[in-house]
């Protein structure tokens, strides 16, 4: 090979070198292998995850995305491997996370035949990206690549796919010159901030709501102090929790799936609403009706970083296109005249959340609620909690506070089998820090082949199992619609523990409460991937209801 001509596989890890990526997610495939060749010169500053199921490499890319700000990126074959994959590009989609997939694709001369795993990814995956397309021209690799991470960082975050011909890949070009990417970020204008604080000002009943993407831990507390400076009260979208110290005396409670019912009432009866990035999507609005469609009866100011946002479902008195990052030095600065007449309701808004936030009994041997509140006064304040989708996750959303930010992974989507892979990607970027992945046993078993990835990369992360065999959501739903017609919702399990211990693990089984906390600092010496298999009594199905209850009424 000539010294002046480089594979179009060297080209496309050298964009992803230029543009500050170290660490990819992936499972192997045939048709991006020189793509992988390039990768094994560039060992040293970059490192490729080996995943064993290419849904949960989407789920690290996700989860990666969503620590750092910065685009997770995942390589996949074509066929089977994009099509398991595409559900961490919903995920990533739905939480509008920056996030980058590179898809093998057949060679030039068998598209349109229907070749061996042949896709036209850019009819496919269309619907859950900003932006796909297939490069077909080593020498405009650099250029694809660059406008792939601009696109996944620049207003409303979010997946960008990119298909590689395989004979693309091995073709000769020459380097290409590339600048870096930096994010554009939309900017409040002054008239915006006026408007911001008149409405503000002549509020009696005022609600901050925080959420989406796009947040820092100094924007995050720049808002603290924003929040401090005006006695105002603060609460959460769905599934963003960590976005707010849950310690802080303005916070109170988050706005998602079971929310604590005086809080709704609180958010229904503010007259000035500032929402500061969430979409104010089905979960937190539950069904779009606890905020009227398409106006509001609240004053709505609603900040959001895609302009095509606002407005979208709810017409705002003022929308504001900005980032968290551009917006919270200037709330930081801004005070309030008359906000001394808050301070009573937001400080009557904390007392709700701490009373919601108080553990309560479930059926069984084993508290879940005591659990959180045990693990949120032993664990870390910077420990990060994740999560996929079930039953289980209601109690760790009610019952753990979050005290940093980033410390909650957890998708939005409702994905099932996101809590595991999550949680490996946390401890592979941060291996200093506390990871926990909560899971139901269904939502377990459809990630579990990723032990061997932790084993293998030493993330030691602590695996909460919550057993109670069965879909409980769905169960949920089941005894409450069709009381007592149990249909295709229990399941048969495996020793989770022998199975943890299979691959080198820790591995312990709780069945009562007090035995919970020894178990757990076990765990957190063992100094190995941890399994804590929790056993839960099937009546437990939600922190407010029974199965036996449900299917009574």
């Amino acid at each position: 090979m000539s010294k002046s001509k480089i594979t179009g596989g060297q080209a496309l890890v050298e964009a992803l070198l230029v543009n500050g990526s170290d660490t990819a997610f992936g499972v192997p495939g045939e048709s991006y292998l020189a793509a992988l060749d390039a990768f094994h010169d560039a060992t040293d500053s970059f490192r490729f995850i080996t995943c064993r199921h290419e849904a949960s490499a989407a789920n690290m890319a996700e989860a990666y995305g969503k620590l750092t700000g910065k685009p997770g990126i995942c390589f996949v074959t074509r066929g089977p491997g994009a099509t398991h994959a595409s559900i961490g590009l919903h995920t990533a989609f739905q939480d509008s996370t920056p996030m980058i997939m590179f898809i093998g694709q057949v060679a030039a001369d068998q598209v349109e035949r229907e070749a061996f795993q042949e896709i036209d990814y850019r009819r496919f995956l269309s619907e859950v990206t900003k932006w796909t397309a297939e490069i077909n021209d080593a020498s405009r690799i650099a250029e694809y690549v660059g406008r792939a991470y601009r696109v996944a960082t620049s207003g409303r975050p979010g997946p960008v796919a990119l298909a590689l011909p395989e004979d693309m890949l091995r073709e000769l070009c020459t380097p290409q010159e590339q600048t870096p990417y930096t994010p554009a970020l939309a900017h409040p204008g002054a008239a915006d901030m006026a408007e911001l604080k008149r409405l503000l000002e002549g509020a009696e009943r005022p609600l901050v709501m925080l959420g989406g993407s796009g947040w820092t831990p100094d924007a995050v507390k720049l808002i603290e102090t924003f929040a401090e400076n005006n006695h105002l009260p603060v609460t959460v979208s769905f599934r963003c929790q960590d976005r707010f110290n849950n310690n802080h005396s303005n916070y109170v409670g988050d706005m998602g799936i079971g929310a604590n019912p005086k809080l709704i009432k609180r958010m229904q009866d503010a007259d000035v609403l500032l929402v500061l990035g969430p979409r104010l999507g089905e979960m937190t609005t539950g069904g779009y009706e606890r905020l009227s469609v398409p106006v509001p009866k609240q004053t709505l100011i609603h900040m959001h970083q895609g302009a095509e946002e606002l407005g979208r479902v709810y017409h705002p008195t003022l929308g504001i296109n900005a980032s968290p990052q551009t917006i919270a030095p200037l709330l930081a600065t801004m005070k309030l005249e008359g906000a001394d007449k808050w301070a009573e309701s937001t400080k009557a808004g904390r007392a709700d959340y701490e009373a919601w936030n108080t553990p309560t009994d479930n059926p069984g041997g084993v508290q879940l609620a005591s659990l959180y509140k045990h693990m949120r006064e032993a664990l870390p304040d910077d420990s990060i909690f994740c999560n996929g989708a079930g039953n289980y996750a209601s109690w760790l959303h009610r019952f753990y506070r979050y005290r940093a930010f980033p410390s909650q992974l957890a998708p939005t989507s409702g994905a099932m089998g996101y809590g595991v892979p999550a949680a490996i990607a946390a401890k592979i970027v941060h291996p200093e820090r506390t990871v926990v992945a909560c899971a139901g046993d269904g939502c377990f078993m459809m990630s579990v082949m990723e032990l061997a990835t932790a084993a293998r990369y030493s993330a030691n992360v602590i695996f909460l199992v919550f057993n109670n065999s069965m879909y409980g959501t769905i169960r949920m739903h089941q005894e409450r619609d069709y009381p007592t017609r149990v249909s295709a919702t229990e399941l048969t399990n495996p020793d989770f523990v022998a199975l943890a211990e299979s691959f080198g693990a820790f591995a312990a089984r709780v069945e009562s409460t007090e035995a919970f906390a020894p178990v757990l600092e076990a765990a957190q010496a063992s100094g190995k991937p941890a399994l804590i298999e929790i056993t839960v009594d099937p009546e437990a199905i939600a922190p407010t209801a029974t199965l036996s209850g449900l299917r009574n009424r």
